[in-house]
C-alpha cells in the first residue's frame, strides 16, 4: 500500500478525476481517497512510478508519503 498527498485535491470532481487516472494505469489496484486528508491511498497491484505520472498528467501534484 502506498499513499500520496495531493495537495491541490480540493473537491469532488478533484477525487472523481484522480481516483479515474488512477484507475485507468492500475486497472486491477484500489484506490481509495481521503479529500479532508488529501491523500491518495492505493492498494493491490500496480506500479506506483505510473500511479504518480497519471496524477500529474490528469493536473494534480502528488508526493508520496513516507
Amino acid at each position: 500500500m502506498l499513499e500520496f498527498e495531493v495537495s491541490d485535491m480540493t473537491c469532488g470532481h478533484c477525487v472523481s478525476t484522480i481516483t479515474a487516472a488512477a484507475q485507468n494505469v492500475a486497472p486491477e489496484a484500489t484506490i481509495t481517497t481521503n479529500l479532508s486528508g488529501r491523500v491518495v491511498r492505493v492498494e493491490g497491484n500496480f506500479d506506483a512510478d505510473a500511479i504518480e505520472q497519471a496524477i500529474r498528467e490528469a493536473g494534480y501534484s502528488p508526493t508520496l508519503k513516507a
